[in-house]
């Protein structure tokens, strides 16, 4: 039982005001609930397996220029998509189903990937695991509760904000969010393609600024469907 207090603890503490506890809190400005519950720990299962089954081993396949080029533009995409504005909700309805839980079980997959609290959670598994199965769950254990638990907060804090703020200023803030995380992910995959340099620079200016162009013509065309 040490075990897993120690990994929950370490894990819940990792990801406190980590940026994937901080998408929560924007997602919860534009997904229902029940998506956000069923995409992140659908996530947080399956990369605590990867952690915790794989382990150490795992670095060496992930290319992680990939990945964060990859989180920078979900993260970019997620920034955009809340400018465009809402659908009938009808259609909505129909529609996206499915779509959401994808959308944000991928952003917080690609999201966690790398991340300090994913590496903590691959050493944890290679200090404690020792090829015991019954170690190994625990490991696994603590690191999901402790995610879980981190993540919720985040969650709350955006459900109340909801209900609290007005949807322009919650949307603001969602946008703001995802669209700092999208920069600092954008940023980093330029420096690991092509190290400190001008073509690390220019790289991270070409898709910054395709990334405001797409955000100016949907903030425009929202306005217009206003009038």
């Amino acid at each position: 039982m040490s075990v897993f207090l120690t990994v929950l603890l370490t894990i819940f503490i990792a990801e406190m005001g980590d940026k994937t506890q901080l998408l929560l809190v924007a997602m919860a400005g534009k997904y229902k609930v029940s998506h956000i519950l069923t995409g992140t720990w659908l996530a947080t299962i399956l990369l605590n397996v990867l952690a915790v089954g794989v382990g150490a081993a795992l670095g060496s396949y992930l290319d992680m220029r990939i990945i964060k080029l990859a989180a920078g533009i979900a993260f970019f995409w997620f920034a955009w998509s809340t400018l465009k504005g809402e659908e009938e909700e009808e259609e909505k309805e129909i529609k996206h189903k499915v779509s959401p839980v994808l959308a944000i079980f991928g952003s917080f997959f690609i999201g966690e990937l790398g991340d300090k609290t994913q590496l903590s959670a691959i050493t944890l598994a290679a200090n404690y695991t020792q090829h015991q199965f019954m170690s190994a769950f625990q490991v696994f254990l603590g690191c999901t509760l402790g995610l879980i638990l981190a993540d919720l907060i985040g969650l709350i804090v955006g459900v109340v904000l909801k209900s609290k703020m007005p949807t322009g200023i919650l949307n603001t803030l969602s946008f703001a969010i995802f669209a700092v995380f999208g920069e600092i992910s954008i940023r980093d995959a330029m420096l690991l393609i092509f190290g400190a340099g001008a073509k690390a620079v220019a790289g991270h200016l070409i898709i910054t600024v395709v990334f405001a162009v797409l955000c100016l013509y949907a903030f425009v065309k929202r306005r217009a469907g206003k009038h």
